[in-house]
């Protein structure tokens, strides 16, 4: 890959709290692994090809765009569509602080179940969740109500569940858990090697659908008019004022950075583009074969370099 000539970034003089200059570019990484693999690619193409500095900050959604805002980040690689919606218009509808890079990769979310399960339990609806009977097959430590997987906190589609739950009613049927996705899927590996029952929440771009035989439960298709779903930080009582008893639309992964940040690594991030296939591939190298994030990153861009050159010229 036909490197660049080397040059430093200009207006990026803030200071960390440890006192020390903050590198060139930061890249925020909120807590799910395709967010890490891309941004270490990210990291690695701008350091080799442009000469900067990058560095890597753990991150939630809400910080990141706030950092982004105020200049203390400049890159969030993965945000989702419309899971995010309410910092996306915040930050590039209204305050245009941020940019988005336009290549979105499809995505999509539901509830799913092993095949066991479903063959076990009968369950084809999301709906039917909130049939007491029907949570029952679902309650493993005896409590009287069923368990199923929303997600991991900080996640906006974690909230989104919630309404979710609340709409279709199992809520009053099933405990809500959030937990590390990590986590989750070893409940999922337990159960499927068990013959047990699991409900979660299942995404695609995602390895779970390679490494699972996979169910996913039938709703209502979207409607964007009875889609009524507020986050947090639109309104103190986001869950009460929310309803969203229907299928997820169409999800769409964004990279988004800050407008004003240096313009040479500006016009690489708006023309990244991956596929929903390589970022599954991505996930389950990090997930399944244990491989570092930095590793593999490094690995994939060498593999893929004229995909890289066309983001570069």
């Amino acid at each position: 890959m036909k490197r660049l000539a080397t040059w430093m970034s200009s207006g990026l003089l803030a200071t960390l709290g440890t006192g020390a200059l903050a590198a060139d570019v930061v890249i925020g990484v909120p807590n799910w692994p395709s967010v890490r693999v891309t941004a270490n690619v990210l990291k690695i193409v701008l350091e080799d090809n442009l000469g900067l500095d990058v560095e890597l900050q753990n991150g939630s959604n809400p910080i990141v765009f706030e950092a982004m805002d105020s200049g203390a980040m400049q890159v969030h690689p993965e945000v989702w569509l419309p899971n995010q919606a309410n910092l996306h218009n915040t930050f590039v509808k209204e305050k245009g602080t941020v940019a988005m890079n336009p290549n979105g990769i499809p995505a999509d979310q539901a509830m799913c179940v092993t095949k066991g399960t479903a063959e076990r339990t009968g369950i084809k609806a999301l709906s039917e969740l909130s049939d007491p009977d029907m949570a029952a097959n679902f309650d493993s430590d005896g409590d009287g109500m069923g368990e199923i997987w929303i997600g991991a906190a900080g996640w906006a589609s974690t909230n989104v569940e919630k309404i979710r739950a609340k709409s279709y009613g199992y809520d009053q049927t099933m405990t809500l858990k959030e937990m590390d996705e990590t986590l989750a899927l070893a409940e999922v590996d337990a159960a499927t090697d068990q013959n047990t029952n699991v409900v979660f929440f299942c995404y695609t771009p995602h390895h779970m659908f390679q490494l699972y035989d996979l169910v996913q439960l039938e709703e209502p298709p979207h409607d964007p008019a009875k889609w009524n779903v507020a986050q947090p930080t639109d309104d103190p009582n986001w869950l009460e004022n929310s309803s969203a008893a229907m299928a997820w639309d169409k999800a769409y992964l964004h990279i988004h950075y800050q407008a004003a940040m240096d313009e040479s690594a500006a016009a690489v991030l708006s023309k990244v583009n991956l596929t929903s296939d390589q970022v599954s591939a991505m996930v389950y190298a990090l997930i399944v074969d244990e491989m570092d994030a930095e590793v593999f990153a490094r690995k994939w861009v060498e593999e893929n370099a004229d995909q890289v050159d066309n983001w570069l010229n």
